[in-house]
This record gives C-alpha cells, structure tokens and sequence, in this order.
C-alpha cells in the first residue's frame, strides 16, 4: 500500500493519457483501413491506398487548405495583437485596466452558439457578407482571448532587474525590448501562437455561423461527410495533423532541454 500510495500520481497521469490517447490510436488503425461501404467503422483490409492518395476524396484538400490557411494568418495576427495586450495589461497600469481584463476574459467564457450567432449579427448589420472574411476576423477575436492569458502568464513571471541592468548598460529601450524581455517571453508567445492555431484549425460552431457554401473548412467538411459516408482521408489527414503535433512539442521540449544543459554547463 506504501508502494501503490507513492506511485499513485503516476497511476493517474498515466491512465489519463491513456484515455487521451486511444482515440488518436484508433484514427490512425483505421486510416490504413479500406471499408466495403461508405462507412469506416469497422476493420475489412489493411491498405494504403489512403495513404497514397489523401485528396482521393473530392473537396478534401481544398477544406484543408483553407483551414490552414485561415489557420495560419488568425494565429500569426492573434499572437501579434494579443502578446502587445498582455504586455500593456502586465506591465502599465492604466484606467480601464480592469475592465480590459475582463473583456479579456469574457470570450473564454461565452459559449460557441452565442459568440458566433453575435459575430454574425455584427457582421450583417455593418454590411459584410458571410465567407472567408468573417471567419478569419471571427477566428482572431475568439483566439485573442487565449494568446492574452498565454502571454500574461509568462510575462508575470520575468524579472524586470534584467532589464533594469541592460538599461543600466546603456542598452535603449528598443534593444532591451529585442535582445532580453523577448526572448524571455517567447515560450508563452510561442504557446500562444500554438493554441491559437489549434483553435483555429479545430473549430466548427463558430465558423458554421459565419461561413458560406464557398468556405468550407475542414472541421465543415468532417460533420458534412458524416452525414453520408465517411472517406478513410479523413483519418490519414488527423493522423498526420497529429503526428505533425507530437514532432512540434517534442523538438520543443529537446530544444528546452538542450538549452537547460547548456546554461548549467556555462
């Protein structure tokens, strides 16, 4: 029992990756699967032909395309906007700070049905149509909101002595800016980007509010095809989408590792 006490943590760390990874493991067994019917549902033969042709199915490619391109350009302009929030919320004091914050937060909070039902109000009522626009612009206001919070967390935590050296060094603003407080904030910047990305790439209410027939994206096309067969594509493109995450957060974890190594070496 003194045994099983101390290692309980483990226990339930790693039953709960478990749970987390078996759906991942279940996707990639059946994207080398070739189905008798419409369905992928169950195990027939094992074959490739998925593998070797991913845009076999019509319009597949061309909703993943524009899920990372939206993807993309929302994480890049939400990690732009929202790291300069939270380095003016973190680091300045100023009237209406609270209320920002809370602003801030209020995405987070608000459910997928009302926000995207809301954009789309706003959206017709100053005139702008449904498509490819609004979901970008959708995209980085309910992402924002993340990349703060990312951010913030991490910019709480620098020491502002360091800069307070370099300053008295003579370095400029500017340049302690670029060469101390930047780097030192670029894990939470990078985290943020990332989580922008994936929320991005992996939402459906939101955009199904504010898309129209021409932007389908991939999450779109997903809950369309299920409606009416799904294609074995769409398991390689999850495998891959997810295999592509596991290389960025282990070269992550490497590159921290091997940095940890050579500052103690130093």
């Amino acid at each position: 029992m003194r045994w099983f006490r101390k290692h309980l943590l483990t226990f339930a760390a790693m039953i709960t990756l478990t749970i987390l990874l078996v759906p991942n493991l279940v996707v990639a067994i059946y994207s080398f699967n070739k189905p008798d019917g419409r369905f992928n549902y169950r195990l027939t033969k094992f074959s490739l032909d998925a593998w070797l042709h991913p845009c076999g199915t019509p319009g597949i490619c061309q909703s993943l395309g524009l899920s990372l391109r939206i993807g993309i350009t929302a994480s890049i302009a939400a990690t732009i906007l929202g790291t300069m929030i939270a380095f003016a919320l973190g680091r300045h004091r100023f009237h209406g700070r609270s209320a920002t914050n809370l602003l801030i937060f209020m995405p987070m909070a608000t459910p997928e049905v009302v926000m995207g039902s809301s954009l789309l109000a706003l959206f017709l009522n100053i005139g702008m149509s449904t498509g490819r626009t609004a979901i970008l612009i959708a995209h980085i206001m309910f992402c924002l909101s993340f990349v703060v919070v990312a951010v913030k967390a991490r910019v709480a935590t620098l020491d502002p002595r360091l800069e307070e050296a370099a300053a008295d060094l003579g370095s400029t603003p500017v340049s302690t800016f670029l060469r101390i407080t930047l780097p030192l904030a670029a894990p939470g910047i990078a985290a943020g980007a990332l989580l922008a990305f994936s929320l991005s790439f992996d939402d459906y209410i939101i955009t199904n509010f504010n898309a129209s027939p021409d932007s389908i994206t991939f999450p779109m096309y997903v809950w369309g095809a299920a409606q009416r067969g799904t294609p074995v594509q769409i398991n390689v493109i999850g495998t891959i989408m997810f295999l592509v995450s596991v290389l960025v957060v282990v070269g992550g974890q490497l590159i921290a590792t091997r940095r940890a190594r050579a500052a103690a070496a130093g």
